[in-house]
């Protein structure tokens, strides 16, 4: 019988397009989501180097908040994070 490995993602193409691991997100105490933090997280969810599930629990975030910053930075890139300027983009 054969047994075939999954295979791993190690890294993803971050919001710059430099590759990001999961060392390089940010850490799962942070008080402070600042724009880059809010679109790495963004982009390891969409490149499979965390689930959903996975970094809403790292992050102790809901479901709806993070679909939410997807949202944002679909449509306004990543300036539509930023929190002074969430209320202007939400509509």
């Amino acid at each position: 019988m054969m047994v075939r490995e999954e295979s791993v993602i190690t890294s993803v193409p971050g919001p710059d397009g430099r590759p990001i691991t999961l060392q390089d997100l940010p850490d799962p105490s942070i008080r402070r989501w600042v724009t880059r933090r809010k679109a790495e997280v963004v982009a390891a969810v969409r490149g499979g180097l965390l689930t959903l599930k996975e970094a809403c629990e790292r992050y102790n975030l809901s479901e709806e908040e993070f679909s939410g910053w997807e949202r944002l930075y679909d449509r306004h890139g990543s300036k539509g994070l930023r929190v002074t300027r969430v209320q202007q983009y939400r509509n």
